[in-house]
């Protein structure tokens, strides 16, 4: 049985007992959390799509960390104007694992 749910502007395929980092959500490690935004639920052949979301469907998960994630440089250039901009990122992150698919 799998899901795919929309969190933080993304879309992501989860099923139970998996691991993934998302875009940063203010809640305390060991918290349980709902995903209600669900677009899809497939469990073998029987498969429910929402137009947009699936009513009554949703996806508990536990936060397991917060964190930032590796630095990418961005670097800009100009040839023969001098011109040089060095900057970086890195971008917050929520570590959850996924409990459970309900709907």
């Amino acid at each position: 049985m799998y899901a795919v749910v929309k969190t933080g502007g993304k879309q992501y395929r989860v099923s139970a007992g998996e691991k993934l980092k998302i875009e940063q959500i203010p809640a305390d490690i060991g918290a349980e959390i709902d995903l209600d935004q669900v677009l899809m639920v497939a469990d073998g052949d029987a498969v429910r799509m929402g137009a947009p979301l699936v009513s009554g469907a949703s996806v508990k998960a536990r936060v397991l960390a917060q964190g930032r994630g590796e630095k990418v440089q961005i670097f800009k250039l100009r040839r023969r104007k001098h011109y040089r901009k060095s900057q970086g990122h890195r971008q917050n992150y929520t570590e959850i694992e996924i409990l459970g698919i309900a709907g």
